[in-house]
């Protein structure tokens, strides 16, 4: 599977779920509303930015805070497909992927430094690599383990069968 779009960068650190979805649109239950609010901890105009089949760059523990499922709800109903980052909060991880929502990817953190904002990406989920289209560089995805790579597979933990 190859997926193609334009990066969104914040790589600031510790990106909590407050920030990816403010708590005061918890009770929509719209995921298209919903979208509107993607981000808007951080960047108010994220969800007018963003294009589907997008990907959002953020640093480390991106996710962090509650367990909210709305947090990637949001992100992935405004157009991220996928996003790439050294490391997740293992809840938000897990809700990705669980959900069917948009990919987690793990990458080294020197990655962060070398792909620009607005960069065209192609990452070729199988090889486990980025193509920074932009700049003519690769980087490496860390390979998901076997149980998470079939989940994602599936489409979600609801469409999982052993």
């Amino acid at each position: 599977m190859t997926l193609k779009g334009t990066v969104h960068k914040y790589s600031k650190d510790n990106i909590d779920t407050d920030v990816i979805l403010p708590g005061p649109y918890l009770k929509i239950h719209d995921h298209a509303e919903l979208s509107k609010h993607a981000m808007e901890g951080i960047d108010t105009n994220f969800s007018k930015k963003v294009s589907k089949g997008d990907f959002l760059l953020a640093g480390n523990n991106f996710g962090c805070g509650s367990s909210r499922e709305h947090a990637p709800i949001a992100l992935s109903h405004c157009g991220i497909n996928a996003v790439i980052a050294p490391s997740f909060a293992r809840i938000f991880y897990r809700n990705c992927v669980d959900g069917g929502y948009l990919l987690p990817l793990e990458v080294e953190k020197s990655t962060l430094e070398q792909i620009s904002d607005k960069d065209s990406l192609e990452i070729d989920i199988e090889k486990n690599e980025i193509h920074d289209v932009s700049n003519g560089k690769k980087f490496l995805i860390r390979p998901f383990p076997p149980l998470i790579k079939k989940i994602i597979d599936c489409g979600g933990l609801m469409y999982y069968k052993e």
